[in-house]
C-alpha cells in the first residue's frame, strides 16, 4: 500500500526538498500548493493536488483522493517585513488557512501532523540561547501567526487526538547537493542567495539592514541550518508520530550564530570574490540575535545536522544558483 503524505507548500523551497527526502524514504509526497509563490518545475517526486488553504473544498478533495497517512504543513506567508505592514493578511492566510487544514485532516481521520513553525515565535530574547521552554514573545505578525497555529494544534490534539510534531527552525540555507531542487523565492529575501546574486552581478549590491544592533559587529546574528538537515528532521518527526511517540516541539538549529558580516566573510572565502555592499536601515520586526539550542532534537529524534556549516551551505547554494540561472 502506498503511504501518501500531504505536503502543503510542496512546490516551495523547503517543501520541495522535503518531498525529495520523503520519496527516497518510500513515501509518496502529494504536493498541495496554489503556486502563488511555489514553482511547478519543483514538483518532481510525487503527484500534485492543486488547491488553496483558504478553500476548504480543495483541501477535502485532496484528502478524499489520496487518503494520506500524515500532513507536512509548510505553506505560509513568511516575510517578516510584510507581516509588520499588513498583519491582517498574515492572520487571515496563515491562521485561517491552517485551521481549515487541521479541521479537514481531523474530518478525514488523518491524525499525524508535522508543522513548520519558526524561531520567530520567541521574539527578541537579547541573545539568549533559545530552547523549547523559552517563553514565546513574537515581535512580528509572522511569528505571532505561527504561534497561534501551534496553539491550534495543541487544542485539536486535546480534543480530537491530533498527533503533532512542531519544528521551530532558524535560518534555512543551502540547496540539494544533487541539484534536483534549490532555493528560489518570489521575491527573494534570504541572505545567502541575495549575496550570491550580488557577487555574480545579478543585482547591484547586497543591502545590510542595520549595523547598529547590540552584537559584536553591529549586524544581526542568526543560526543557519542546511535545508537537507532540516528536512531530515521532518522525516524523523514523521516517523516519530507513526511510531506513536506523542506530541512534541523541537528547535532546529546548530547552536552557533553568525552575524551578517561573518556570512559575507565566509562567502568571500568560498567564492574568492568580493561582495558589493550597501548599508541600509534596520528592518522592522528583526531581532538582534536568534540562536537555537537543539539538544532535544538530537537526543530524542537522533537528529544530526551534517551539512550545516557556512562553507557547505554557501557552496551548495552557489552550485544551485549557477545551475538554475534563476534571477531573483
Amino acid at each position: 500500500m502506498q503511504k501518501h503524505v500531504l505536503v502543503t507548500g510542496g512546490a516551495g523551497y523547503i517543501g520541495a526538498h522535503a518531498c525529495k527526502v520523503l520519496s527516497e524514504a518510500g513515501y509518496v509526497p502529494v504536493v498541495f500548493d496554489n503556486f502563488s509563490t511555489g514553482w511547478r518545475e519543483a514538483v518532481k517526486f510525487g503527484p500534485v493536488a492543486e488547491g488553496d488553504l483558504m478553500d476548504r473544498a480543495s483541501i477535502d478533495r485532496a484528502f478524499a483522493q489520496f487518503r494520506p497517512i500524515a500532513v507536512m504543513h509548510f505553506a505560509a506567508l513568511s516575510l517578516v517585513g510584510e507581516s509588520m505592514t499588513d498583519p491582517g493578511r498574515y492572520w487571515r492566510v496563515n491562521v485561517n488557512g491552517s485551521l481549515n487544514l487541521v479541521e479537514a485532516a481531523v474530518a478525514a481521520g488523518c491524525l499525524n501532523f508535522v508543522f513548520s513553525s519558526t524561531c520567530a515565535t520567541y521574539g527578541d530574547q537579547d541573545g539568549v540561547l533559545l530552547n523549547e521552554d523559552t517563553p514565546q514573545h513574537p515581535i512580528n505578525s509572522y511569528g505571532a501567526s505561527k504561534k497561534a497555529i501551534e496553539e491550534i494544534l495543541k487544542n485539536f490534539g486535546a480534543a480530537y487526538g491530533l498527533n503533532h510534531v512542531i519544528f521551530r527552525y532558524f535560518n534555512v540555507a543551502g540547496a540539494d547537493p544533487a541539484g534536483d531542487v534549490g532555493e528560489q523565492h518570489r521575491p527573494e529575501t534570504h541572505l545567502i542567495p541575495l549575496m550570491l546574486d550580488a557577487i555574480e552581478g545579478r543585482r547591484p549590491a547586497l543591502t545590510v539592514f542595520g549595523s547598529d544592533y547590540p552584537t559584536p559587529d553591529g549586524t544581526c546574528i542568526r543560526d543557519y541550518v542546511h535545508v537537507m538537515d532540516l528536512v531530515d528532521a521532518h522525516l524523523k518527526g514523521l516517523e516519530w508520530l507513526l511510531a506513536g511517540k506523542g506530541n512534541r516541539s523541537f528547535n532546529l538549529g546548530t547552536g552557533h550564530g553568525f552575524s551578517v558580516r561573518q556570512v559575507i566573510d565566509a562567502s568571500r572565502a568560498v567564492t574568492n570574490r568580493d561582495v558589493p555592499i550597501v548599508e541600509g536601515a534596520r528592518r522592522a520586526g528583526d531581532a538582534a540575535a536568534l540562536v537555537s539550542g537543539s539538544v532535544r532534537a538530537r537526543a530524542e529524534l537522533g537528529w544530526q545536522p551534517t551539512r550545516s556549516t557556512l562553507p557547505a551551505m554557501i557552496r551548495d547554494a552557489l552550485a544551485w544558483s549557477q545551475k538554475s540561472g534563476y534571477l531573483r
